[in-house]
């Protein structure tokens, strides 16, 4: 069979999708853009009353909309069409690092932002600190999203919350306390302790967790829900915390 997709100047594509006065389908949105992207001419058939959409699946005999067709083949929805382009979305529960490396990001530009403005330079060591103390507020702001589901996670390894459970309730208020002291440099003899301690508390629980008991487990560093594979990203958080309470103190 001819690999339609080795040349895709001149293939066309046909995209049946709901659009609706009250309903645009965002699939079938996306699918159209993801068609033209990759150098499709897309024929588009949208279906614009739930009669004429109904009429459709069954004579297709599918049960949802978008559908795509290519060469006469029919590709699917929108998650297959991304696997027939090679591009395919992550699956549930797969593990991925990219909201960890999103957070971390935004925190260095707003400390570098930051910075330039108050400082202008970024030489300073203020902009450094900075950097952990954003990265702490916006890790705790996660876990604030849904504090139930953080705990429950949190207690598959952190040591202290496993002894005295509403720990597992105070560590995102803590974080997220500690890291606004020490973006505003103030009650140091306050964040510097806390930082200290879920910091120091953090690092040895999960280092024992990963590194000793081989334990495959979900962080919860990023919330209850996170598909962040615990180790390297949870133990940096933690160490970040408790250098954080070293250094302040020892200023």
């Amino acid at each position: 069979m001819t690999d339609i997709r080795a040349n895709t100047s001149n293939a066309d594509a046909r995209l049946y999708r709901m659009e609706m006065p009250e309903h645009h389908c965002p699939f079938g949105l996306k699918s159209k853009a993801l068609l033209r992207w990759s150098g499709y001419k897309v024929e588009d058939h949208p279906l614009t009353t739930r009669e004429e959409t109904d009429r459709f699946m069954n004579e297709v005999g599918v049960d949802t909309t978008p559908q795509t067709y290519v060469g006469g083949e029919r590709i699917g929805g929108y998650e297959e069409l991304r696997a027939y382009l090679g591009m395919p979305l992550r699956g549930e529960g797969e593990t991925t690092y990219t909201p960890v490396i999103a957070l971390f990001a935004m925190a260095l530009g707003l400390a570098v932002s930051a910075g330039s403005v108050a400082f202008g330079t970024l030489a300073d060591p203020r902009v450094f600190q900075w950097f952990i103390a954003i990265s702490m507020c916006l890790l705790a702001l996660q876990k604030l999203r849904d504090v139930e589901s953080f705990s429950t996670m949190f207690l598959n390894y952190d040591l202290l919350a496993r002894r005295f459970v509403p720990y597992g309730y105070f560590y995102p208020f803590a974080e997220g306390l500690a890291g606004l002291l020490m973006l505003a440099g103030v009650l140091t003899w306050i964040a510097a302790p806390l930082a200290l301690l879920v910091g120091t508390v953090g690092a040895v629980s999960v280092f024992k967790a990963v590194y000793i008991d081989k334990r495959e487990l979900k962080c919860a560093c990023m919330g209850g829900s996170s598909d962040v594979p615990l180790g390297f990203v949870s133990l940096t958080e933690n160490l970040m915390m408790a250098g954080m309470g070293i250094w302040m103190l020892a200023g």
